[in-house]
Parts: structure tokens; sequence; C-alpha cells
């Protein structure tokens, strides 16, 4: 007996669940259509039948279609229903007589405090697109109000109200007044940055503030603010916070570090529960709406401004990293990293690199020494060791570097470099050992969006490079290169990817020049469907000996097939040669396939080459990013 009410309960609490979820209300219309009959559909697909007996279902409808139609101006429809006669009803058959809409008699927007001479304020009021004589539409007026009260928090009248806020609608004389007078109050000014937790010196920090106290406060720049401290690496979690009460300190708790990790930190740590860098870059400092209201009740002095608190914690102290991958070009890699990013109170970084594959295996080291601007101005020492053995080339190379970076307003980088290297190599049979010492500069810029995958972005690189051996340089020569890279998307499903590559050496004794200043061409980053690097002169005896000028271009365009996974249609062409104007270029042109991983895109390319009498095909294969 008890097992037989038992299935009887479950059956009807599975059929009353499937109900439930399969019955929403369907409104059937007539009489109005457009906007209005899609508002009241809408209004009305929440309604679930199961909850209601017939009449108050009656009634839910009626409520719900006036609150849909007086948006529009319509204030007194005449509404019919008529329900189905299923229990619960599936569907409702609306006749709808809208009756007159409501017209904008009187319509005034006043701006009163200092927002009144603050000309995005302005422009927000003149963008309004209801006039008088407009039939009443709510959702222009409620964009503007909200608008206004957004401007209001993002550029500092945190004592903003809406001193007067009235619709007056009198559907008997089909008309509405509309008045909203918003008194912005005084608009605060940035106060001092309080800085706690931090390991760096405080000028360092506080120079990348893209405000100075005094400042009309604007909330994009505090979440600038935040960017730039965590871009530094310094830092584990970065929380960058106006004061919104100024009458109580933050309460601070020191951060647990390791021994490797200890250094002495000027003020406080930061707080525990502070956002991690990721969340913190992801969406900058936030400000809930209950301490906007706290703040609008604060009482204003005559010159208010709002200190800003930033909170720190230093990141690790040593970090690494390894990583595995595969390419046509060298077979399988690996990669070790070990990355200081601050080893001293000024913010200065090391970070070593080796890179391991059959052809080349490489390690490397960098120091930097931030200046002022520590994002933008930097000295920069490097050294490296590198062996090489591809194809007619063998050679091993040690080289030192000492430069001094810039980055401008525009997002271009001038480099101004020195350079060292001492080189022992075998190229096409022929032996040199020779030591390099020169100055060199260059400029590039790269930009993008979505850098896993970008949608959107360009690289630039223009680099020149002179050794003479007028100062103990073993050869003299100038060299000069260029490369631009653009990909753009075309809606949502097609992406354009354009590459070009020159080069050029002018020297008067080419053999003095290292394999790592020659010119190659071919390969999964170059023209595909010739092999790594065996695009270039050769000597008598067939051995590759490289070129003194190098000219390659790719022109790619892939589609969406599905979701991550995208079809690709190429053509690359290029060569490197000693003298410009080669009679042809080698040519080669594929299908491809791209896969949007989690690391990374997965590319496979098949590419026939035109100038290739011995290979009508070859394969591609690479992991990573265009830039």
């Amino acid at each position: 007996m008890e097992r037989g009410v038992f299935a009887r309960v479950m059956a009807a609490a599975l059929g009353l669940g499937i109900a439930h979820g399969a019955l929403a209300l369907e409104a059937r219309i007539d009489g109005v259509e457009g906007a209005v009959a899609e508002n009241i559909s809408h209004y009305l697909s929440e309604v679930d039948a199961v909850q209601y007996d017939r009449r108050r279902l009656e009634g839910e409808v009626m409520r719900r279609t006036r609150e849909a139609m007086r948006v529009y101006g319509y204030y007194e429809p005449r509404i019919q229903p008529r329900l189905d006669e299923r229990e619960p009803p599936r569907y409702v058959d609306l006749a709808i007589d809208s009756g007159p809409q409501v017209i904008v008699e009187v319509l005034e927007v006043r701006l009163e405090g200092q927002a009144a001479r603050d000309e995005p304020f302005r422009d927000t009021v003149d963008s309004l697109t209801l006039q008088v004589g407009d039939p009443l539409l709510h959702a222009p007026w409620d964009r503007m109000r909200s608008r206004l009260a957004n401007l209001a928090l993002e550029r500092g009248y945190f004592g903003w109200r809406f001193t007067d806020r009235r619709m007056e609608v009198r559907p008997f004389d089909e008309s509405a007044r509309l008045y909203l007078t918003l008194d912005s109050g005084p608009r605060y000014t940035f106060g001092n940055i309080t800085l706690r937790g931090h390991h760096i010196v405080e000028e360092r920090l506080r120079n990348l503030a893209p405000f100075e106290p005094g400042d009309p406060y604007l909330a994009g720049q505090v979440a600038l603010y935040a960017q730039r401290l965590g871009q530094t690496n310094w830092f584990s979690s970065v929380s960058v916070r106006p004061r919104l009460d100024a009458r109580r300190e933050l309460a601070i708790a020191p951060p647990t570090l390791g021994w490797w990790n200890m250094v002495a930190t000027e003020g406080e740590a930061a707080l525990p529960q502070a956002p991690t860098m990721r969340a913190a870059m992801a969406s900058g400092p936030t400000l809930s709406a209950m301490a906007l209201a706290g703040v609008s009740r604060l009482h204003a002095p005559e010159q208010p401004n709002m200190p800003i608190d930033v909170s720190l914690v230093p990141a690790d102290r040593h970090q690494f990293e390894t990583g595995i991958g595969y390419a046509t070009d060298v077979g399988p890699r690996l990669h070790f990293g070990w990355d200081q990013p601050w080893i001293n109170r000024y913010g200065h970084s090391l970070e070593h690199d080796l890179s391991l594959s059959l052809p080349e295996q490489q390690f490397t080291g960098t120091y930097l020494m931030p200046l002022d601007d520590p994002l933008r101005d930097q000295y920069r020492f490097q050294y490296g060791l590198r062996h090489r053995d591809n194809q007619d080339t063998r050679t091993s190379e040690l080289t030192l570097e000492g430069a001094r970076r810039w980055e401008f307003d525009n997002r271009w980088v001038q480099t101004l470099f020195v350079r060292a290297t001492y080189e022992d190599f075998t190229q096409g049979g022929e032996a040199e050992s020779v030591f390099l010492y020169y100055p060199g500069v260059s400029w590039s810029r790269t930009r993008t969006r979505n850098p896993r995958f970008p949608t959107w972005g360009d690289r630039q690189l223009i680099a020149f490079e002179y050794s003479d051996t007028a100062w103990g340089s073993d050869a003299t020569f100038l060299r000069m290169t260029g490369n631009t890279e653009w990909i753009r998307m075309f809606g949502d499903n097609l992406r354009f990817v354009s590459r070009l590559a020159i080069g050029a050496i002018e020297t008067d004794d080419f053999s003095q020049i290292p394999p790592s200043l020659r010119f190659f061409t071919g390969g999964d980053r170059s023209v595909r469907g010739y092999g790594y690097e065996t695009l270039a002169p050769r000597n008598e005896e067939g051995l590759l000996r490289g070129g003194q000028q190098m000219l390659a271009g790719s022109l790619e365009l892939q589609h969406r097939v599905r979701g991550n996974w995208w079809g690709a249609a190429f053509i690359d062409s290029g060569d490197a040669f000693d003298n410009w104007g080669p009679d042809t270029l080698n040519t080669g042109a594929g299908l491809g396939v791209r896969w949007i991983s989690p690391v990374g895109p997965v590319r496979f390319d098949i590419a026939h080459p035109f100038d290739d009498e011995e290979n009508s095909w070859r394969l591609h294969f690479a992991i990573g990013p265009e830039f």
C-alpha cells in the first residue's frame, strides 16, 4: 500500500514538473503589432499558468499587458483576454484597442552644480531623442536618466542627486509632462595616494599613476592605475580603490611569504582577501551601489577630494616555467624559464631562458633596469649563447647587448642598442670566426585584441645596424630589416592574415658576415611548401651560403567552420638573393586547418611549392599564435 502511494506521488510530481516547464503561456495578439506586440509577448512569456486559477490568470494577463503598453505611451487600452479551454491554459487570445497615445507636452531637463559646465553631461542631455510633441516613450527618457547617474559617479560627483524627477501623465488629456533636475554638487579631485604592502620604492609606483593629486576625478584613471601596476609583474595582487570613508583606515593583515620571497616592505601588507592579479586586470576596481551611496552621504568639504588607497602583495621572487612544443621547422622543442620579476627595491628584474631543439640550442638572459616610468623607460642588458646546426649552417655564437628603450604615447617603441658578437661558423663549407661590435636602432609596435587568437592586430618592426672596422669590428656593414604583419576580421567568421618581410645588407666583404645576420627563407613562418631556411643563394658546390637581400610575403584567408575550428587558404612567396629584383620568387600555396586550443592556435597546413621539381607538397605543423 505504501509503495503504491509513493509511486502515485512520484508520478504526479514528475508530471507537474514536466507541465511546469512546458506550459509557458503563449499570447496571440490582435489590434497592435511591431514593437508594442513584441513587448507584450515578452511580458507574458514569464507567466506560469500553473500558478493561477483562470480568474486570477486573466487579471495577471491584463496587468502585464497594460504595463507592456504603458512604456510606449498607451495608458488607456481596452483589452479582452480569452484563455483556451485546457487546464491549465496554454494560450491567450488578446483583442486590444490601444486607445490614444500620450504626447509629450512639457520636457524640462536641468543641470545644476559643476556638471552644468561639464561637456559629457551636456552632450547626454542634447542626445535625448524624445522631444516635445513626440509620443511618450519611456526608454529614451530612462536611458538618459541612467546615463546622467553613471556619469556623476564616473566623473567624481559623489554628492549628486536628482532634486526633481517627475513624469506627470494625464491620460484624459493625452499629455505628459517630464521634469528632471540633476544637482551634481562639486566635483571631487584626486587626493593623496596611500600605498600599503609595497616592496618597491614609492616614487616608482607613484610615477605609474595617470593622475596627480588635485586633478579632476575619473574612475577610468583609477582602473588604468591598477592595470599599470599589474603590468610591472612586481605584484601577485593589486587593489586600487577610492577611500569610501575617509574617517576609517583599512584593516590590513600582512601576507605570508617564504624565506625565498622575503624582502623589507614599506607600509603595511595588502589585504589577504584582495583580488588576484588576473581578476584585477580583467575587471579593474569597482564600487558597489551601497558603497557609492555611502560616498554620496559624506560631508563634502569646500574643495572635496578622494584619496586613493593602493594595497599590494609582492609577487613570488622566483618563478619557473617549462614548455614543450613541436613545429616542422625544428621538430620537438623544449623550453625552460627562470624569472625573477624583482630583485631589489628599485624593481630591477632578471630572466633566463633555455630553448632546446634538434637544429638549435639557445640560452639567454635579460636584466631590466626600469627608470622613472617603469613601463615605458628602461635600460636592458642581454646575453646569449646559441649553437645552430641546420642544412649547410653550423655556428656557435656568443652575444652581449646593452640597450635603452622608450615607449611613446602612440605605442611605438624605440630602442637604441650596442651589441658585441663573437661567432665561429661554417657556412656552405667555408669556415670563419668573427668578432663584431656594432650599434643599432629599432622601432617596433605591436597591437592586438585577444592575444590567444587575435581578432584584430598588427605588428611592425624597422631596424638598422651598422658595423665598422674603424672601431675594431671584423666587418663593415649596414644591415636593414623591416617586418609588418596584419590581422583583421570581417564579420564573425572571416579572418585575414598578411605578412611582409624585407631585408638588406650593404658590405664589401660578405664572407665576414656571420650566418646569424645573413638572410634565409622558407618554412612554417616564411614560404610554406619549402624546407626551413632552404631558400637562399648557393655556392658552386650547391651549398647554401645565405643572401644579402630578402623579400617574403604571405596572404591567408581563414573561415570559421564550426566553433573553434577554422579552415585556411594561403599563398606565400619570397626568396633570399644577392641582387635586388630576382628573376622569380619562390611561391607556395595550400590549404590548412586551425584549431583554437586552450594554449593557442594549432596550425596544420599542406602546401604545394610551385618552384620545386623534387617535391609536390609539404606538411607544416606549428602551435602558437601569430604574434
